[in-house]
């Protein structure tokens, strides 16, 4: 199976949306903690998908596909680590489409993202798991993440 990723076009946006909008209204982990983001419904994903095309300096989205079926998605967003001295990567968003989990297209999502940021010269990806999501937290682990121990915090403006 030849899983092929790429980062979000105009022509690929309602790929990104669709997959996009079934994470976050369907993920149990996602919907526990989505007051607090101000979860703003489809509205703020084709706003959010917009802001991605006009200001790809902030970021981009990560879709893999197979047969030019999108199957998969996630979210990059750039910042700047005082601890590291550089541009960094937050990982958000991570989904991969029902049919399809089990199969490494995670896994293929996070090492050809992996070496579009190394090609970047961005030296860090940072993300958060859900305290409750021993999967995802295995997951991420297996891709040589490690944990903080600190939790994450919002606050809503």
């Amino acid at each position: 199976m030849m899983i092929e990723c790429r980062r979000m076009t105009q022509e690929s946006r309602n790929d990104a949306f669709h997959l996009i909008n079934q994470f976050l209204s369907e993920d149990e982990y996602y919907l526990d903690s989505s007051s607090a983001y101000g979860d703003g419904g489809s509205l703020a994903i084709e706003k959010a998908l917009e802001l991605f095309l006009q200001h790809p300096e902030l970021g981009f989205v990560w879709i893999a596909g197979y047969e030019n079926q999108p199957v998969g998605v996630c979210i990059i967003c750039f910042g700047i680590s005082t601890s590291i001295g550089s541009i960094v990567a937050k990982l958000d968003d991570v989904f991969v489409a029902t049919p399809w989990q089990n199969q490494g297209v995670g896994s293929t999502m996070i090492t050809s993202l992996k070496a579009e940021l190394r090609r970047l010269n961005i030296p860090r990806i940072d993300t958060s798991v859900h305290l409750q999501n021993s999967k995802a937290r295995k997951f991420y682990e297996k891709h040589k993440f490690v944990p903080l121990n600190e939790e994450k915090l919002s606050c809503l403006l």
